[in-house]
């Protein structure tokens, strides 16, 4: 147990304000913070919630969020942490509007966490009114106490009781409350640990992670239990994207992980003349098998050394999860970064991480990589779409099996019918087998629609295959059964396109280009020269667009958390 093992190292941190700066990382240990999971555990207890309760937690990233997550749930930190028999269910509003009252409703949450911003002030007149329904409103401080010289007895604990209730966003309908096992989450951990330990890279207690993801997503969550079980440190940001490269400066973490967009975020402020000079050549001797480090140590040492410094020093490993990462992104900062750069993919229903490219393998560029150990994969043809599982190049819906999957969606059992057909989980993913064991993520079952003409477009394929395009962000790809032809909405990439206007004589701000005709001709023959390269039939070339300035984002529901495409909001809005 890790407490047991690394009693006095850091465990949480978060960045000290003095005089309204920030200033270095403040720690508390394992066993301190130990103290404060046990209190917690018996103040829980005192308020009448007993085992198979359900503990709501609504807030950004805090060390009281794993304090509180860590009592309920499967953590190798210590054995009284899910010793109570709670299940943990994050709450989060960014699922849409009425999200949070419906996962405490549908839950049935009895006792819930919440982060002072996410609620009104609550004076005495409130705090008073709450009580007369019935509701008690304790301050954490407050909240601790009620435990003091209290101890309860603890029910038996098996490896298949629900740890957590996960919703899912989903891109329609109410969200999905996805049962994780203890067996599940720890299954997963020692798959990533017997990974890791295969390329070497095994975690230690001195390793450093940043916690700036959401917790009540399952990418961060499973990341941090695995750092808990080594005994490493877990520093927070300050919530602020904006300042996250300023916090990372500071702790230095020697793992990030992060969504693509972020990443493509990153590898933009990173870029220069300088770094483009000296790229090529690297990135030559890795693909002709050279490791990153051995590659070009001249260019490492006077050039992106500059960018691992920017990144901290420390970094050794980015992850990127959630969504595919571009080719394009993905080369860059495997040279420039001085680390390892690796995709993954999974879902919430699979307790995430189901397959991790490797470092050092550039053959699995664009891809996901190989499935971790204990995992059981198999494609599954869709005839429909023109996919054949037992084709020479193979491709199929991805469907998996073993103890890492999910017990089920909470009250929905018709739902878990639908994607658990005889022991296997039908992801809706379709996936390409690659020579090398790895598995490229080429298209979305149920996005296929027809067009007027009767052909079948598989709409998410095309948007991978378009999303090459250097010059564009994100693209989101339409039509209909009353139309012969496609059309695009595009975010493009700033600079791309501001250069090109430099070059083109087309003056005016970045929202001013992208109204010019000149503009989206320029980006129509880039996606028309794309489409010609990669050989796509004629009914899949788009034919119009559209360009937008501002990013497909959440805040107008275009986007799910995952950053996944809400395509009925898309058609919506545009």
């Amino acid at each position: 147990m890790s407490v047991e093992k690394y009693p006095n190292h850091h465990m949480l941190g978060h960045r000290q304000i003095v005089d309204g700066k920030a200033g270095k990382y403040v720690w508390q240990t394992y066993k301190q913070v130990y103290d404060i999971v046990m209190k917690v555990g018996n103040s829980i207890r005192s308020c009448g919630v007993e085992e198979g309760g359900k503990c709501g937690i609504y807030g950004a990233n805090c060390p009281e969020w794993i304090m509180t997550m860590e009592f309920t749930d499967a953590s190798t930190l210590m054995q009284a942490c899910n010793a109570h028999g709670l299940s943990c269910v994050p709450l989060y509003d960014t699922l849409g509007a009425g999200a949070v009252e419906f996962i405490i409703c549908h839950a049935e949450v009895s006792i819930a966490f919440v982060e002072e911003k996410k609620i009104a002030e609550v004076t005495p007149e409130l705090k008073a009114e709450a009580e007369k329904q019935g509701l008690a409103i304790f301050t954490w401080e407050e909240f601790l106490q009620l435990g003091e010289n209290k101890q309860y007895d603890l029910p038996i604990k098996k490896k298949t009781d629900i740890c957590t209730i996960m919703y899912t966003s989903g891109t329609t309908g109410d969200p999905k409350g996805v049962l994780i096992s203890n067996e599940s989450i720890i299954t997963l951990l020692v798959a990533v640990d017997c990974l890791l330990g295969r390329v070497n890279e095994e975690l230690t207690m001195n390793d450093v992670y940043i916690s700036y993801l959401p917790l009540a997503h399952i990418f961060d969550r499973v990341i941090e239990e695995l750092f808990i079980s080594h005994g490493a440190s877990i520093g927070f940001w300050r919530g602020d994207v904006k300042l996250l490269l300023e916090d990372i400066g500071e702790l230095k973490p020697s793992v990030f992980c992060a969504v693509p967009r972020f990443i493509s975020h990153i590898s933009a402020l990173l870029s220069g003349s300088d770094i483009y000079d000296n790229l090529y050549s690297k990135f030559y001797n890795m693909r002709n098998g050279s490791k990153h480090a051995e590659a070009s140590p001249f260019s490492d040492r006077i050039v992106f050394s500059q960018v691992k410094e920017r990144l901290g020093g420390n970094l050794r490993i980015i992850l990127s999860g959630a969504a595919p990462l571009s080719s394009q992104v993905e080369e860059f900062l495997r040279v420039v970064a001085c680390c390892h750069v690796m995709q993954g993919y999974g879902l919430t229903e699979t307790c995430a991480g189901t397959f991790v490219s490797l470092p050092h393998e550039l053959s699995m560029l664009g891809t996901v990589g190989p499935p971790v150990p204990n995992v059981d994969v198999r494609l599954e043809s869709v005839p429909e779409m023109g996919y054949d599982a037992l084709a020479s190049t193979p491709r199929g819906e991805i469907c998996l099996k073993g103890t890492t999957l999910f017990s089920g969606y909470f009250k929905r059992e018709d739902l878990t019918k639908e994607v658990m057909i005889d022991g296997w989980f039908h992801t809706g993913d379709i996936g390409e087998w690659q020579p090398n064991g790895s598995m490229k993520v080429i298209d979305r079952k149920k996005n296929i629609f027809k067009l007027s003409q009767g052909e079948y477009v598989a709409v998410e394929n095309l948007e991978n295959v378009y999303g090459c395009v250097s010059d564009i962000e994100s693209i989101w790809v339409y039509g209909n059964s009353f139309e012969s032809y496609l059309v695009a909405v595009v975010n493009p990439n700033k600079q791309a396109l501001e250069r090109w206007a430099a070059d083109n004589g087309v003056s005016g701000d970045f929202e001013t280009i992208c109204k010019d005709p000149k503009a989206k001709e320029y980006i129509l023959g880039e996606l028309t020269r794309t489409g010609k390269e990669k050989q796509l039939k004629g009914f899949e070339f788009i034919k119009a667009v559209h360009l937008d300035h501002v990013p497909f984002d959440m805040d107008r529901d275009l986007l799910t958390p995952t950053f996944k495409k809400k395509r009925p909001q898309l058609l919506k809005y545009y």
